[in-house]
């Protein structure tokens, strides 16, 4: 029988945050952990993340991410997650994955104020993400060389994971997502690689081959319902799963529907296990982004028993936290990395070895 009383509901005092007695970030959210409002939902968040790392049955870890984090200076705590074995996979946005490779190129982002004449930028080729800027040059300089880059391939369907392999191949960055997933053989999808500057790069080929008079079997081209197919097939080798969110957008949904993906193929694995998300986006506008983990159990999304969590707030606060507690814990040490063989989008084999880190150069 449950206890209603007055006492016991009152059972569980707030603590207040003793900043004389906290020195690390790890410090921070385990007292976030007794406060309140965010800081405790972001605490919840770190928990969930830090359950699934430490799950004996290994559920397989997506991170979905989305919004302006290398502009925000999240590029290098977003390729640790890789390189310390906190994610098994990566559903991106291409914005974030293409200024990820103009970074690597030797060109940044620069600070400025919001207020900014926008106009005058326009005028110079300069381009704003809020109070951010970067080099429209540099970008057509990176667009031009990714079609170069893709006019070397085979001509065939590639999924974009494979195709963020060539690039990651191509890049020679210690701190770059692209080089450490290529490194470390961690996917990366990007289901709308359209909608972005790598998008722009792959029609300027298309554009280049078509008026050369070549046909469409000349030239390499995208082949997005294999991402489908190959992210489920990932699902369908691992017993559980665990999603990650930073953000909404189509990396979400497109991590979400893995279980309906892989009923369609007939091989039912239920929804994922664990799910965080950490985001600005909320639920009453019905959207996919702000939807709660509720409304997606009824789906079947996720598991009826699934361990969750979800802080409202921004992404270049909440994520370097939650990443930094995880660190501090060497939550990644003792964990597997599991690397999946691939044979023209079928998964071969899906490896597991002990996480051993190179000596950064």
């Amino acid at each position: 029988m449950i206890d209603n009383s007055k006492d016991s509901v009152l059972d569980d005092r707030v603590q207040h945050i003793d900043l004389e007695e906290i020195i690390t970030v790890k410090d921070l959210i385990d007292a976030y952990k007794d406060s309140s409002i965010q800081s405790r939902a972001l605490a919840n968040c770190a928990r969930v993340y830090e359950s699934a790392l430490l799950d004996p049955d290994r559920p397989f870890i997506i991170m979905g991410i989305s919004g302006p984090l290398i502009a925000a200076g999240l590029r290098k705590v977003l390729s640790d997650t890789i390189r310390f074995g906190m994610v098994d996979a990566i559903v991106s946005t291409g914005a974030i994955v293409y200024q990820d490779y103009l970074n690597a190129g030797g060109h940044w982002h620069y600070k400025c104020s919001p207020d900014i004449d926008d106009i005058m930028l326009n005028e110079l080729s300069i381009d704003r993400i809020y109070d951010t800027l970067v080099d429209e040059d540099a970008f057509y300089e990176k667009d031009a060389e990714i079609g170069k880059i893709a006019e070397t391939l085979e001509p065939r369907g590639y999924s974009s994971r494979e195709f963020m392999e060539v690039l990651g191949s191509q890049v020679n960055d210690e701190d770059s997502i692209l080089y450490n997933a290529w490194k470390y053989d961690v996917p990366i999808f990007v289901p709308a690689i359209n909608d972005s500057s790598i998008g722009i790069g792959l029609t300027g080929l298309y554009h280049k081959m078509l008026s050369e008079g070549r046909d469409y079997d000349e030239f390499m081209y995208i082949d997005s319902i294999r991402d489908n197919y190959e992210l489920t097939q990932l699902k369908i080798a691992t017993e559980s799963t665990a999603a990650i969110y930073v953000g909404g957008g189509v990396p979400k949904n497109f991590i979400q529907q893995m279980e309906g993906t892989a009923d369609t193929m007939e091989q039912p694995k239920g929804g994922h296990s664990y799910a965080v998300q950490i985001t600005v986006d909320t639920p009453q506008w019905g959207g996919l982004s702000g939807c709660t983990f509720e409304e997606a159990q009824s789906w079947g999304k996720i598991n009826p028993d699934a361990r969750t969590a979800v802080a409202y707030v921004e992404a270049s606060i909440g994520l370097s936290l939650m990443v930094s507690y995880i660190l501090q814990k060497d939550l990644w040490k003792g964990r597997n990395r599991l690397r999946p063989s691939w044979n023209r989008g079928r998964l071969i084999s899906l490896d597991s070895e002990p996480i051993e880190l190179n000596k950064r150069e």
